[in-house]
């Protein structure tokens, strides 16, 4: 199960390098995320239009999809992260029933197409995965964060070569966050993620944070099945 997946590679990291080092980790790949998060776009905004390149070399735009149907929009610190490897799994299994409401699904990351490919094809995703480059969209919807100095040695540490996955050096993620997007291109549905409780706190904290990520997609389709995306507002 998906929980069970989250809470044993929380409770690997911790077992590995430590409590302390462990919140070194997370909370300062965090870095300004709890600051930005208030600064995100929310359900009643207008989404930023966009058009982007796929993993497999074509140019998605939203404009078209949204002329076919409402959008769940998804995104993803990148394909090295496990959190957001186990989250693009469950909305891969949400896929089915998303296109049988009319709907279409994207995960937007700041990887350089090849790595998202290599995501594509590891985790057999038959959705649209696309590239957004120095994270430009992701700063149009208030999502980009720096991850801090003591930081950035930790995914080096870990065999994750930021600078290389993201075509940049300028050290930025986008917070998690998912979208729902109705057809006059307004947002319905929003699942932004807040604050990170600390590795001493409880990794139990750590592991109801992640859930609810992966918990996010489900969300989504039930905003779209309840006929919110296809509603204008007032």
């Amino acid at each position: 199960m998906i929980k069970d997946e989250l809470a044993a590679h929380t409770a690997n990291i911790i077992k590995r390098v430590g409590t302390e080092q462990a919140d070194v980790l997370f909370q300062g790949q965090i870095g300004e995320a709890n600051l930005v998060a208030g600064m995100a776009l929310r359900r009643g905004q207008v989404s930023p239009r966009f058009t982007l390149p796929s993993a497999t070399g074509a140019v998605v735009s939203l404009e078209e999809r949204l002329a076919i149907g409402p959008v769940i929009v998804t995104f993803y610190r990148g394909g090295w992260c496990p959190y957001c490897n186990i989250a693009l799994r469950a909305l891969q299994s949400k896929l089915p029933e998303i296109k049988s409401l009319g709907g279409s699904l994207i995960a937007i990351s700041p990887e350089v197409p090849d790595q998202s490919l290599s995501t594509t094809e590891k985790l057999a995703l038959e959705f649209d995965v696309l590239s957004d480059a120095d994270n430009s969209l992701a700063r149009l919807f208030g999502l980009v964060y720096r991850i801090s100095d003591a930081a950035r040695e930790r995914p080096q540490a870990f065999g994750r070569d930021l600078v290389a996955h993201n075509g940049s050096d300028r050290w930025e993620l986008p917070i998690t966050a998912t979208y729902v997007i109705n057809q006059k291109g307004l947002i319905v549905f929003d699942h932004v993620r807040r604050r990170l409780p600390r590795a001493s706190r409880s990794h139990d904290n750590r592991k109801c944070c992640c859930r609810r990520r992966t918990r996010a997609g489900g969300e989504a389709v039930h905003s779209i099945r309840n006929g919110y995306a296809f509603r204008v507002a007032e």
